[in-house]
């Protein structure tokens, strides 16, 4: 491949962010570096540019900041949808409360 031409898809890393982000139900949520431990390599950052590329097509509003506060530039949509799942959200704000609402993968 030359240096000019891109992947024509997502890589490993990218498949394996988005499976996890697919399996988190409605009305929970886990914070990048949760995906990435769940994942097992890489961080926060990098689950960023993942869902940032590639994260339209899963329940993206389901990764959050470590705060609870929504993906930056969709905060809006993503309120949308927390009232619809009716995740737990911190009284008075508009992020969610991570006590209640993070998944843990399993449960």
């Amino acid at each position: 491949m030359r240096d000019d031409e891109a992947p024509s898809g997502p890589d490993e890393y990218t498949d394996d962010v988005l499976s996890v982000v697919e399996r988190i139900p409605p009305g929970r949520v886990m914070s990048y570096g949760d995906v990435a431990e769940y994942v097992g390599r890489g961080g926060p950052r990098q689950v960023g540019a993942v869902m940032s590329a590639w994260g339209g097509g899963v329940p993206w509003w389901r990764v959050v900041r470590a705060d609870g506060r929504p993906p930056s530039g969709n905060e809006v949509r993503a309120l949308s949808h927390y009232a619809a799942e009716r995740t737990p959200m911190r009284p008075g704000s508009d992020r969610v409360d991570m006590r209640e609402a993070r998944w843990d993968g399993v449960s």
